[in-house]
């Protein structure tokens, strides 16, 4: 076995042990290289290893701290009401309501008769077929924005989606504009695809776009990746006001946009759905959306609406990536979407996220929350003296899984005091109880009662 992993091997017992505590700080690594007599290279990959098995995070500028031992199991959630030492999974997503299963079932019944069946199994253009592009263009339309058929694209899920439309608009060494707080995996697509992001400026009304003309100025911009509706993490919904000036802004550029709504379905059924920032400068937005919010993230469907002169680019994107949507999800979404299964599980987990949303507003009263009402997730600024990193910890100490501010972050060296709590996965009680504990261990931080 290599020298490193049996040091990391070593550092691992200690947290096992409890010698090292979550939250506690290892040594800079030139320190621990100089201790253990070893290289600074050496030092740098035991602290790799143990980044990679989960058990310490690192924070440019602030240095390595011990997360939990062992994490919490992600995935995992409570479900038996008094169990107090079991798991709650904060940090997944995944809506769900009760009878879900029981209204999808029956309109997957006529997909596995064996003639039905072997169409259904077939590859899918990146275009899908008629009846998804009908069923979609229906789906995604808002009172100002009704996208055209013959614009739809489908992808695996949303994920792809997002990788296909940046494929397509960005050389690798590009520049793309983001929020300075983004999808954590946004990041990773743009490490793929060697794309640089670059923290924007945003405010309570969302992304500024006299940042976005700024940096432009300072280097070209290829595209920007906005989440104008319920941003993931701040909940932030931009107004029309905002999207008119940052239309302006893209359209004097000549800035291509793609426009994440993945959380959109959940805009207040009386005022209708937002309309996308695409209502405004349709020229040059890509709008991403998918059903895996909306419906299940086991069968999922993503989609992608693009300008007319983009959509032999972003076929091309999707069919090179690998990214198309399965036949069987696409006929099991036309038939959801057609039969209004779609819009009563959006109806239904509305009314979840609301429910929810009073949790919180009831367990963490007197903290500096952000959210907003309709959504499936919570900004928790942290009270001094707490970072998100420690606090992430010692949240998985109590069987709690959280998402630090730090995967949002874009800019490493400004890493925001925060956390991001997801309300959809765990059931209610469970939520009640996490949110609960978490709020005892922050005053507990903080020298509260």
């Amino acid at each position: 076995m290599d020298d490193y992993r049996r040091l990391a091997d070593r550092i691992a017992d200690d947290i096992a042990a409890g010698r090292l505590r979550p939250g506690q700080r290892l040594p800079p690594q030139r320190v621990f290289a100089r201790r253990r007599g070893i290289a600074p290279s050496t030092a740098g990959r035991v602290y790799g290893e143990l980044v990679r098995r989960g058990l310490v995070v690192g924070e440019v500028g602030r240095g390595t701290f011990v997360r939990a031992a062992p994490p919490a199991p992600a995935g995992r959630a409570l479900t038996e009401p008094g169990a107090d030492d079991a798991p709650v999974n904060l940090e997944l997503n995944y809506p769900s309501v009760p009878g879900q299963s029981e209204l999808l079932a029956p309109l997957l019944a006529p997909l596995l008769r064996p003639d039905v069946l072997a169409e259904a199994l077939r590859p899918a253009p990146a275009a899908g077929t008629a009846p998804a592009r009908e069923a979609a263009a229906a789906l995604l339309a808002t009172p100002g924005w009704h996208p055209r058929p013959d614009r739809l694209l489908f992808t695996g899920n949303a994920r792809q989606a997002i990788a296909a439309a940046l494929a397509c608009l960005v050389r690798p060494g590009g520049r793309v504009g983001v929020e300075p707080l983004t999808y954590p995996l946004v990041k990773e697509i743009a490490a793929r695809l060697g794309i640089t992001l670059v923290p924007l400026a945003a405010d309570e009304h969302g992304l500024c776009p006299r940042s976005v003309a700024a940096a432009h100025r300072t280097a070209p911009l290829s595209a920007l990746y906005v989440q104008p509706t319920l941003h993931n993490p701040t909940s932030v919904t931009s107004g029309g006001a905002r999207l008119r000036r940052l239309a302006d802004t893209v359209n004097g550029l000549d800035l291509p946009v793609v426009e994440d709504r993945i959380w959109s379905f959940l805009a207040d059924p009386e005022a209708g759905p937002a309309d996308p920032l695409a209502a405004y400068a349709p020229a040059l937005t890509h709008v991403v959306d998918g059903l895996s919010k909306r419906v299940a993230p086991g069968l999922t469907v993503g989609f992608l609406v693009v300008p007319p002169h983009r959509a032999d680019a972003a076929a091309a994107a999707v069919r090179s990536g690998g990214w198309s949507a399965g036949r069987f999800a696409l006929e099991a979404a036309v038939r959801w979407i057609r039969e209004g299964t779609v819009a009563r599980l959006v109806a239904g987990k509305r009314a979840d996220a609301a429910r929810r949303q009073r949790i919180v507003a009831e367990e963490l009263a007197g903290f500096a929350v952000r959210s907003d009402p309709r959504a499936y997730f919570a900004w928790w600024e942290l009270p001094a003296p707490w970072r998100a990193d420690t606090f992430t910890a010692a949240a998985a100490a109590h069987g709690i899984a959280l998402t630090p501010g730090t995967a949002f972050a874009v800019d490493p060296a400004r890493t925001p005091d925060a956390v991001r709590l997801g309300l959809a996965s765990a059931g209610e009680p469970d939520l009640r109880r996490a949110l609960r504990t978490l709020a005892g261990v922050a005053r507990e931080g903080r020298g509260g009662p």
